[in-house]
C-alpha cells in the first residue's frame, strides 16, 4: 500500500441459480486467485451467494438458511486472507428479507449494508421479495460477533487512513439520489457497487459512463462488479460488467457476457488530496445526518502493492488519435477564443509576433492566424518579425520566412547582431564570452524590438512561451519572459508538438502544412550560440533535460500533488524502456531545484489563457512565495 496505492477487484463468478455450496466454492476459488495478485478489496455482485435470479425461491426458509451457511463457509475459508471482501445474500432480519453486502474481513463478517432501492419494473421484481434498507439501523449476531446492519456505514484501515470504503446495491447508483452521495460526504472515497445489471442494445456505454460519472463528481474510487451470464436467461441475460473508476478515469473495464476477475490500483492518497484542494467539496461530517454514521474497523497488513495499473509518460496528451485531434481543436480554440476577447477589447487590430522557426512561436503564430480570423480582420494586421542572430541557422530561418509568407502575415526581417554587439561595447562585454550575459541580450533585445514596434504599429506583442518553460524558468526575465498576452501560457511542451502536428494535419494550404512539418523534425533550441558547421549548437533538452520528463514530474507534482518519491516511482515505470533511474532522478533533481528558484519569474506573467488543469498563473492557479525552499522536496529526492 506504498505511496497510497490499493490494488483492488472486481469479479463475476459463474454461478449455478439456487446452488449455495457451488457458488460459494467459486467464490473461494477466486477470492485464492485475488490473493495471490495481492488484492486488498475484493468485490463480489449482489445475490452472488445464492445466485440474482432465484425469484420467489427468495421466499424459501432451505435457500435463506443454507445463504448464511454459506456465509459462514466463506469465512472460514478467509481468516488467514489479508483483504476485505464483499459479497452479496438475501438475509433474513426481524421478519423482513434485504438484499444485502456482507463484508468480510480475516474470517469475520464486520458489517451488513442493505439495499436501499428496489427495482420493480420490466423484469426485476425484487421489490416482490425484499424490503428497502433505507431505515434499517440495528446489530445482528454473526457468529460470536455483534454486526451492524445499516446503509449508513464506511468501513476504515487503520494501517491504511486514505482508504474509507462504503457500499451500495445496483438500483442505489442508478436513482437521482444515490446513496453514495450521503456516503462520501460523510467521509467514503471508495464506493464499491454490488451488482446484477442486465445487458440490453448500449447499456454497458450508459453503465461505464454512470460509473466513471460518479466517481468524478463525488472524487473517489469507485468498484462495480455485476452478475453475469451464467445467472438465468429466462428472460434476460446478465452482463458480467465490472468496471473500476477513479474520479472519472476509467482505470478498468471488463468485457461484456465475462467471468472473469478485473485487477488494478487505486490511488487513494491522490483521491485524498484531491478533495482537499476543492474548496467546492463540503464534507457533511458536522452535520447530524453525518454524525449518524457507523464507522467499522478492518484490518489489513501494509505492504508494497506491486502497480499494474498503466502510467501514462505523457499525462498531457491524450493517447487515443481521435480524442488527441478533438482536444488538439479544442485548444487551439481556447487560445484563439482569449485572443480574440483581449484584442477586441482593446479595439486592436495589429499583433506583433517574434517568429523564430521553432514549435513555440509557431504554435503562437497559429492562434495568432485563427483569433484574425475569428474577428474578420486582415492578416496583413499580424506584424511577423523573424529576427536572426548569432545562433540562427538556415533551417529555422528559412522555415519562418515561408511560414510568414505562406499565411498572408506581414513580413519583417531585423537582424539583431549589430545591436547586440553595440550592447556587448556599451556594458564591456566581451562578445568571445558566451556566457549568460551573451545569451540573455540577444532574448532582451529581441523582446524591446517588439515592444517598440508595437507602439509604432498601435498593437499588442502576442508571447510565445509555454508551460514547460515557466516551469523550469527557461525564460529570459523581461525578454521572452514578457509579452502583452501569452497564449501559449498554460500549453505544456509535449502538447505544443501535437498541436502543430494537428494544424498541419488539418490545413488545406500544402506548402505550409509542409513547413510546419519540417519545424515539427527541428530540435528545440533558443539559438542562442552560434552554430556548428551550419546546425543548431545549443539543444534545450541537452542543457535541461527532456521536455517529456519535466511535463511528467509537472503534472504529477502540480495535478496530482503527488511527493518525489512517488513521482520518481511512477517515471520508473512510465519511461522504463526510455531512460534508467539515474536519469530519471538526475532531471527529477532538476526540476525541483529550478521548479522553486524560478518561481519570481512566474509571479510576474502576463495575461494567457488556461487550456488545462495545470497552470501556473499567479493570479490563480499556483500561489506560492518566491522565496519558498525546495529542501524537503530535494531532501526525499535524496533518500532514495
Amino acid at each position: 500500500m506504498k505511496d497510497g496505492f490499493i490494488k483492488v477487484a472486481a469479479v463475476t463468478p459463474k454461478v449455478k441459480v439456487a446452488d449455495v455450496d457451488y457458488n460459494c466454492q467459486e467464490i473461494c476459488q477466486w477470492i485464492d486467485k485475488a490473493m495471490a495478485e495481492g488484492v486488498k478489496v475484493m468485490v463480489f455482485p449482489e445475490l452472488c451467494i445464492t445466485g440474482y435470479t432465484c425469484q420467489d425461491l427468495f421466499l424459501q426458509d432451505r435457500l435463506l438458511e443454507e445463504a448464511v451457511e454459506g456465509l459462514g463457509t466463506i469465512c472460514t475459508h478467509t481468516k488467514e486472507v489479508d483483504g476485505l471482501i464483499f459479497v452479496g445474500l438475501p438475509l433474513a432480519i426481524k421478519g423482513k428479507l434485504y438484499n444485502v453486502a456482507a463484508a468480510i474481513n480475516k474470517g469475520r463478517v464486520v458489517g451488513i449494508v442493505p439495499k436501499t432501492f428496489l427495482p420493480n419494473y420490466n423484469e426485476f421484481y425484487e421489490a416482490r421479495h425484499f424490503h428497502s434498507g433505507k431505515d434499517l439501523n440495528t446489530y445482528i449476531r454473526i457468529g460470536e460477533d455483534e454486526v451492524p446492519v445499516t446503509t449508513n456505514q464506511i468501513f476504515t484501515c487503520d494501517v491504511m487512513p486514505s482508504i474509507r470504503i462504503a457500499v451500495e446495491l445496483c438500483e442505489d447508483l442508478w436513482v437521482p439520489n444515490p446513496p453514495s452521495i450521503s456516503h462520501a460526504l460523510a467521509g467514503a472515497n471508495l464506493i464499491v457497487n454490488l451488482s446484477a445489471s442486465d445487458q440490453i442494445i448500449g447499456k454497458d456505454r450508459y453503465r461505464r459512463e454512470l460509473v466513471s460519472g460518479q466517481s468524478a463528481r463525488l472524487v473517489c474510487g469507485y468498484i462495480y462488479a455485476s452478475a453475469g451470464p451464467s445467472e438465468s436467461t429466462q428472460d434476460v441475460v446478465y452482463s458480467g460488467h465490472n468496471i473500476i473508476a477513479e474520479n472519472g478515469k476509467l482505470l478498468g473495464d471488463s468485457k461484456i457476457f465475462s467471468e472473469d476477475m478485473l485487477v488494478t490500483e487505486i490511488d487513494m492518497k491522490f483521491l485524498e488530496a484531491e478533495r482537499r484542494r476543492m474548496t467546492t467539496y463540503e464534507a457533511g461530517d458536522q452535520s447530524r445526518e453525518y454524525n449518524q454514521y457507523v464507522y467499522t474497523n478492518f484490518v489489513l497488513n501494509n505492504s508494497e502493492t506491486k502497480l499494474t495499473r498503466f502510467i501514462d509518460p505523457k499525462p498531457f496528451v491524450p493517447s487515443s488519435v481521435e480524442e488527441r485531434e478533438l482536444r488538439c481543436n479544442e485548444i487551439i480554440t481556447i487560445q484563439a477564443m482569449g485572443l480574440k476577447k483581449r484584442l477586441e477589447h482593446i479595439d486592436c487590430k495589429t499583433a506583433v509576433i517574434g517568429i523564430s522557426g521553432g514549435l513555440d512561436s509557431t504554435l503562437a503564430f497559429l492562434v495568432t492566424l485563427k483569433a484574425f480570423d475569428y474577428l474578420n480582420l486582415d492578416r496583413k494586421g499580424i506584424i511577423a518579425v523573424t529576427m536572426p542572430g548569432f545562433g540562427t541557422t538556415d533551417r529555422t530561418y528559412d522555415n519562418a520566412v515561408r511560414l510568414i509568407k505562406e499565411t498572408g502575415a506581414t513580413f519583417k526581417e531585423i537582424n539583431i547582431s549589430a545591436a547586440v554587439n553595440q550592447h556587448f561595447a556599451d556594458i564591456n562585454h566581451d562578445p568571445s564570452k558566451h556566457d549568460i550575459t551573451y545569451e540573455n541580450s540577444q532574448a532582451r533585445e529581441r523582446t524591446q524590438l517588439l515592444m517598440d514596434i508595437a507602439n509604432q504599429e498601435n498593437g499588442i506583442v502576442i508571447g510565445t512561451g509555454d508551460l514547460s518553460e515557466l516551469a523550469l524558468g527557461w525564460a529570459t526575465y523581461n525578454g521572452d519572459h514578457m509579452s502583452m498576452y501569452a497564449v501559449n501560457a498554460s500549453v505544456p511542451k509535449t502538447l505544443v508538438r501535437y498541436l502543430v502536428k494537428y494544424y498541419a494535419d488539418t490545413v488545406e494550404n500544402q506548402q505550409l502544412s509542409k513547413t510546419l512539418y519540417d519545424v515539427l523534425d527541428t530540435p528545440v533550441s533558443p539559438e542562442l550560440l552560434p552554430p556548428t558547421e551550419g546546425q543548431i549548437s545549443q539543444k534545450t533538452e541537452d542543457l535541461v533535460g527532456p521536455y517529456e520528463l519535466h511535463d511528467f514530474f509537472l503534472y504529477h507534482m502540480l495535478r496530482l500533488a503527488q511527493t518525489p518519491a512517488k513521482i520518481f516511482r511512477l517515471a520508473h515505470i512510465a519511461f522504463t524502456n526510455q531512460y534508467d533511474d539515474e536519469t530519471i532522478l538526475k532531471w527529477e533533481k532538476t526540476f525541483y531545484r529550478r521548479f522553486f528558484a524560478q518561481h519570481f519569474k512566474r509571479s510576474c506573467l502576463p495575461d494567457g489563457p488556461k487550456v488545462g488543469s495545470v497552470a501556473v498563473s499567479p493570479r490563480g492557479d499556483l500561489r506560492m512565495p518566491s522565496d519558498a525552499c525546495a529542501n524537503i522536496w530535494l531532501k526525499e529526492l535524496e533518500e532514495l
